[in-house]
């Protein structure tokens, strides 16, 4: 069993007539679980109309994570002027193949008149190298917090119904998507845009580095958006 501090902000505290909770859980518990337990044990968080975001040890994490022994865990409704987590899709990095049409489905809204996905493929060449393959590094809980981030403004910046986004680590082979981005608006404009501006802000910003293996070497790219120098 693992012992869990549980903060409950704003109107979940006022339904739980509580602001932290001390709970043991077994191991292996996701957030997710937590929450569907604390509703049980406090019917009125049923009532919360709003999505409710996880954070543990003051990162946002997704409902899937796994806290350990002694973590923090924050269950919070939309901040005052955010944007409601029901708008941000799944948010996720790991080492498993990206399913690009599983990411179209979840923005997938009857509000929607378009779905516009963004595919990033590892590619053969670059530089002048012949590329065998590429391995991408997260720190987990700055990059999802970031990626959130940016979601949230591509929905405050255009009138966009959904977003979602998914990101490789590990090694990722030729012609394996590293990155996926899908956006559904009521238009087709504000859907392309949204989502090209996500995939430029997450190179920006999104602390996740890649090796490329290239034949006879390889080299770290600190920055997504630069490249090794050319061969001689």
């Amino acid at each position: 069993m693992n012992r869990f501090t549980l903060k409950l902000f704003a109107t979940l505290r006022e339904r739980a007539h509580a602001a932290e909770l001390v709970r043991d859980f077994p191991d292996g518990t996701t957030v997710e679980e937590i929450w569907r337990q604390l509703v049980g044990e406090f019917p009125a968080l049923g009532g919360h109309h709003d999505s409710v975001g996880f954070a543990v040890n003051q990162e946002y994490v997704e409902g899937d994570f796994k806290p350990h022994q002694g973590d923090e865990i924050a269950f919070i409704p939309p901040v005052s002027g955010g944007v409601s987590a029901s708008r941000i899709g799944r948010i996720t990095i790991g080492r498993e193949p990206i399913d690009v049409a599983a990411l179209e489905r979840e923005v997938a809204d009857p509000a929607a008149g378009a779905i516009v996905s963004f595919t990033g493929t590892t590619r053969r060449d670059n530089a002048g190298r012949i590329v065998l393959r590429l391995e991408y590094e997260a720190y987990d809980p700055m990059a999802l917090s970031e990626m959130r981030k940016l979601a949230s403004e591509a929905i405050q910046r255009w009138k966009i119904v959904r977003i979602a986004i998914a990101h490789r680590v590990g090694v990722v082979e030729i012609g394996e998507t590293s990155v996926a981005i899908a956006v559904s608006a009521a238009h087709r404009g504000e859907a392309f845009e949204a989502c090209r501006f996500a995939i430029d802000r997450l190179k920006e910003v999104v602390p996740i580095w890649k090796k490329e293996h290239f034949e006879g070497g390889e080299v770290w790219i600190g920055c997504q958006t630069s490249h090794p120098p050319a061969l001689e």
